[in-house]
C-alpha cells in the first residue's frame, strides 16, 4: 500500500518518513503505548482488515471467533469508541509522559494535571461535533455503514448474542451513553488519584528540591504542606519552620558546600554533614517527612512488573536478601554500567578466599 501511494505520489518522500508501524502490547506502567496504540489502530484499519478477510477465505480454525471479529471492528460503534479512546489518551499523554519520567517535575506535573482536566472539560462541551466529523470521515473512507443518528438503536442483551431495538436513538446512545459517560469518568479518576490534599503535599515536595539552587522554592506551598501534619507541626512550630526556611535557603544559596544538589537526599546528607541539620530542626524534620513519603510512581510499579523476571519458578526459595540484591542489581543497571568486571571479581574475592586470583 505504501510502495502504491508512492507511485500514485499520494505521499511524499523523505528522511524519517513512511515507516512501519505495528500493533504494540498493552503494558501495565507504559501508559503511553495505549495511546500508540490506537493512533496506530487507525491507520493500520484497512490492512487489518485485509488480514481478516485472508483469514476468514483461508480457512482459520478459528473461523467463526475471525469473521465476529471482523464484523465487529466494521461498525459505527467501534470506529466510534476507537476515536473516542485515542482523543481521551491523547488529552492525558502529556501528563502521563511527566509521571513515568524517573526525574520528574512535580510542578510541571500538576500544571499538566490541570491541563488535562480543563481539556476533558471543554471537549465535553464543545468536542462532539469535532469527534463525529472524524468518525463520520473514517467510516466513510473505510466503507462502514453509518446509520441515521434519529433511529432507534440497537442494544445487545447482557449474556446473549441477540439484539434488541432500544428506546433511544444512535445519537443520544453515542453522546449521552458514552460520550459524556466516558469523559465524566475519566474527569473522576484523575479528582480520584490526584485529590487536592494530595496535590498540594507533591508541590510542597517539589518546592523542597534543591535541583538549580531552589528555582521551585516557595515559602507558602511549603507551609501549607506542613499544616496537613497538625500533629506534628503546631502553629507555634510553623513560625518557626518559616524563619528556618529563610535560613536554610539562604545559607544554601552562598555555601559551596550546597552547589551542584540536585535532590532531596542529597540535600539531607549535606545538612547532617555539615552539622545545619542541628541549627534548623524543624526544618530537618519536614525534609525527612518528605523523604520518606510513600509516593507512588511507575518507577515502583515497574519494579512489581519485573520481579517474575528475577524469582522465577527455579528461584521460588531464594532468600529475601538475595532478592533484594538481585533486584538492585536488575533495576538499577545503569549504575553498574560503569564497574568492569575485574572490579566486581576482585569485590567477591576480597569477600572469600578463592581458588584462584586476578594476576
Amino acid at each position: 500500500m505504501v510502495a502504491k501511494a508512492l507511485y500514485e505520489v499520494d505521499l511524499v518522500m523523505g528522511k524519517g518518513l513512511n515507516q512501519e508501524v505495528g500493533l504494540q502490547r498493552p503494558g501495565d506502567t507504559h501508559w503511553g503505548i495505549h495511546f500508540k496504540t490506537f493512533c496506530n489502530f487507525i491507520i493500520m484499519f484497512s490492512p487489518i482488515v485485509d488480514v481478516l478477510d485472508a483469514l476468514v477465505l483461508a480457512g482459520d480454525d478459528d473461523i467463526s471467533k475471525t469473521q465476529a471479529i471482523l464484523n465487529d471492528i466494521q461498525t459505527l460503534d467501534f470506529a466510534f469508541m476507537l476515536h473516542l479512546m485515542k482523543l481521551v489518551m491523547e488529552i492525558t499523554y502529556p501528563l502521563c509522559l511527566s509521571l513515568q519520567q524517573r526525574d520528574r517535575d512535580i510542578v510541571n506535573a500538576m500544571v499538566l494535571l490541570h491541563t488535562a482536566k480543563r481539556q476533558f472539560q471543554k471537549t465535553k462541551d464543545e468536542g462532539w461535533d469535532s469527534l463525529m466529523n472524524d468518525v463520520t470521515s473514517f467510516c466513510v473512507k473505510h466503507d462502514i455503514q453509518i446509520p441515521s443518528m434519529d433511529e432507534f438503536s440497537l442494544l445487545r442483551a447482557r449474556g446473549k448474542s441477540k439484539r434488541r431495538l432500544s428506546d433511544v436513538t444512535f445519537e443520544k446512545y453515542l453522546r449521552v451513553n458514552v460520550f459524556y459517560t466516558i469523559l465524566d469518568m475519566q474527569m473522576q479518576e484523575l479528582d480520584s488519584r490526584f485529590p487536592e490534599t494530595s496535590i498540594e503535599l507533591l508541590i510542597g515536595v517539589a518546592c523542597l528540591n534543591p535541583a538549580n539552587s531552589f528555582s521551585n522554592y516557595n515559602k507558602e506551598k511549603i507551609l501549607k504542606m506542613a499544616k496537613l501534619y497538625p500533629d506534628d507541626f503546631d502553629y507555634l512550630v510553623i513560625d518557626c519552620l518559616s524563619f528556618e526556611l529563610d535560613a536554610v535557603v539562604g545559607v544554601c544559596s552562598i555555601d559551596e558546600r550546597f552547589s551542584n544538589l540536585t535532590t532531596l537526599g542529597d540535600l539531607s546528607n549535606t545538612l547532617v554533614r555539615t552539622g545545619l541539620c542541628n541549627l534548623c530542626p524543624t526544618f530537618f524534620k519536614l525534609l525527612k517527612l518528605a523523604l520518606i513519603l510513600p509516593i507512588s510512581t511507575a518507577t515502583v510499579e515497574r519494579v512489581f512488573s519485573a520481579m517474575k523476571l528475577i524469582k522465577t519458578k527455579l528461584r521460588n526459595k531464594i532468600s529475601d536478601k538475595f532478592l533484594n540484591d538481585a533486584a538492585v542489581t536488575y533495576f538499577q543497571y545503569n549504575l553498574f554500567h560503569i564497574l568492569s568486571n575485574e572490579d566486581i571479581m576482585r569485590r567477591f574475592q576480597n569477600m572469600k578466599k578463592p581458588h584462584k586470583h586476578l594476576p
